[in-house]
C-alpha cells in the first residue's frame, strides 16, 4: 500500500523555498490591518523595489499605472469585500519608471465563521504575452482597415460604402435629419483606357479618387469607390440645396485637374456626371431603394451628355 506523502507544514522551509524558485510571486495580506505579511523576495528582480518596502495595500495601489488604479483598485476591494477569489492585469511600475504587465491572482482566505482573514495570491510577469495580444490586436486591426479599403485607389471600398449608409441611414430615420447621396462617374472612361491604356486609367483613378475626395469637408462626410470607374459621397444630415453645392464643387475640382483626355466626346479634359438625392427616411423605406433612385439620376446625367449634375425630380 503507498503511503500519503507527508503534508509540510506552513512554515516549512522546503515550502517556502519552493515558492520563492518559481518565477510565480508569492504574497500574502492581513485582511483587518491591510498589511502584506509575506511577500516573495522575486518581486525585487521583477520591479526593482525591496520586499520590505512592500508594507501596506497602499504601496501595492502606488505602484501601479495610473490609467490602472483606479479600476483594479476599485475591483479587487470589491471581489475581496464579497469574499470572491478573482483576477486582474495591470501595469506595476517599476522602480525606475518603467512599467511590467502583471496578472495577480487573488484567493480569499477565511476563518471558521465565514469572515475574511487574509488574502493570498501570486504575481505573474504577462509582458510577453501582453506584446503579443498587442500585435495580434494591431493585425487585426490592419487586415480589418485593409478590408474596408479599396486595394487600387485607397479611399473606403463598396463594402465601406455599404456599410456606412446603413448605419447613416438608421440614424436619419431616428433624427429626422436629411440624408445625401451623390453618385459619381469618370465620362468617356472605357475610351480613356482604349486612348491612355490600362496602366494608365488606374492611375486616373487614383486622381480622381484623390481630388474628389476633398469635396466633402465634415468628419462624418464618406467617400468611397462605389465600383469600376464610379464614386459616392454620403452627407449625413445634409438637404438637396446643399447636396448641390458639394456636387458641383466635384466637377469644379475635376475641372481644374485638368486632367487630359483626348478620346472624351465631352472636351480635352476629363469631367464627370453625377446624381444627387436626399431623404428622410420613413418607416418602411428602404436604403437600396433610394441608392437605384440616384443611380438613375446618374444615367440620366449621362443621357444628357454627360458633364453634368441630376438632382431630385
Amino acid at each position: 500500500m503507498t503511503q500519503a506523502p507527508a503534508k509540510l507544514p506552513a512554515d516549512s522551509t522546503v515550502y517556502k523555498t519552493l515558492l520563492e524558485s518559481t518565477k510565480a510571486i508569492p504574497w500574502q495580506i492581513d485582511w483587518k490591518t491591510a498589511r502584506f505579511t509575506y511577500i516573495g523576495p522575486q518581486i525585487e528582480a521583477l520591479l526593482g523595489w525591496s520586499p520590505s518596502s512592500w508594507e501596506t495595500v497602499q504601496d501595492w495601489a502606488a505602484r501601479m499605472h495610473p490609467d490602472d488604479r483606479e479600476r483594479v483598485v476599485n475591483f479587487c476591494v470589491a471581489q475581496s469585500q464579497a469574499g470572491t477569489d478573482h483576477e486582474a492585469d495591470y501595469r506595476a511600475l517599476t522602480r525606475d519608471g518603467e512599467s511590467v504587465w502583471i496578472r495577480d491572482v487573488v484567493h480569499v482566505v477565511r476563518n471558521a465563521a465565514g469572515e475574511v482573514e487574509s488574502l493570498i495570491g501570486f504575481m505573474f510577469d504577462i509582458s510577453e504575452r501582453k506584446k503579443t495580444e498587442q500585435k495580434l490586436l494591431d493585425l487585426q486591426q490592419e487586415l480589418e482597415s485593409l478590408s474596408f479599403k479599396d486595394g487600387l485607389t485607397g479611399v473606403s471600398n463598396r463594402r465601406m460604402f455599404d456599410t456606412v449608409v446603413e448605419a447613416e441611414w438608421a440614424d436619419a430615420r431616428r433624427s429626422g435629419q436629411p440624408l445625401s447621396l451623390i453618385l459619381i462617374d469618370i465620362d468617356y472612361f472605357k475610351q480613356y483606357n482604349d486612348c491612355y491604356g490600362h496602366i494608365e486609367g488606374d492611375a486616373c483613378l487614383k486622381q480622381v479618387a484623390q481630388v474628389l475626395s476633398g469635396a466633402a469637408t465634415r468628419g462624418r462626410d464618406g467617400f468611397a469607390r462605389f465600383g469600376g470607374e464610379e464614386f459616392a459621397l454620403i452627407l449625413p444630415a445634409t438637404d438637396a440645396a446643399a447636396a448641390l453645392k458639394v456636387a458641383e464643387r466635384c466637377r469644379d475640382l475635376i475641372r481644374k485637374a485638368q486632367i487630359p483626355h483626348g478620346c472624351s466626346l465631352v472636351g480635352p479634359w476629363l469631367t464627370i456626371s453625377l446624381g444627387l438625392g436626399a431623404v428622410v427616411p420613413a418607416p418602411g423605406d428602404a436604403a437600396i431603394d433610394f441608392i437605384a433612385a440616384v443611380d438613375r439620376r446618374l444615367y440620366q446625367a449621362k443621357q444628357r451628355g454627360r458633364n453634368s449634375i441630376v438632382g431630385d425630380a
